[in-house]
């Protein structure tokens, strides 16, 4: 019977000993696990955060564009404004002036002629003015479209790079 109790201690004996092996093991992975598992969240964490940063920088970045777009259209808005009303201004003074012209007209024959000449030279001066006004507003669209054309191509290439 003792070598029975004797076998029994060593079966018990063996038996703790991996009982006890194995726990370490299983709690050895078990940290192991934990430790990877909050690397992997910390990372994440970190990706998330580098993103978040970016898409703020990039946000700004595009409110800065549509903030200069707004100003150079409003530069060419004012251009066009200041450009219309002296050339109304101008377009008055010569009507006045054609006006009082045509009133010193001694002749039909006079008139008809002053009236020609005012209506020709009034002609041209519209297609000039015409012809700045439309260089303007081309200037100013251009100019506004400009950062706004630069933030998209800088968007499109980051995307590109990015897959």
């Amino acid at each position: 019977m003792a070598d029975s109790a004797e076998t029994v201690k060593k079966t018990v004996e063996t038996a703790t000993a991996t009982v006890k092996a194995q726990a370490e093991k299983v709690q050895a992975s078990a940290k192991q696990a934990q430790a990877d598992g909050a690397k992997a969240f910390r990372e994440g964490v970190d990706k998330s955060v580098a993103s978040l940063t970016e898409l703020n920088a990039q946000g700004k970045k595009n409110l800065e564009a549509v903030v200069e777009s707004a100003t150079a259209a409003q530069r060419g808005a004012e251009a066009l404004s200041s450009q219309s009303l002296a050339y109304g201004k101008k377009s008055w003074e010569d009507g006045v002036a054609a006006a009082q012209s045509l009133s010193k007209a001694r002749s039909v024959q006079e008139l008809v002629e002053l009236q020609t000449t005012f209506a020709k030279s009034a002609m041209e001066t519209y297609m000039a003015e015409l012809t700045k006004m439309t260089d303007v507003v081309t200037a100013s669209v251009k100019d506004s479209f400009k950062p706004i054309n630069e933030r998209v191509s800088a968007s499109v290439e980051k995307f590109q790079a990015a897959r």
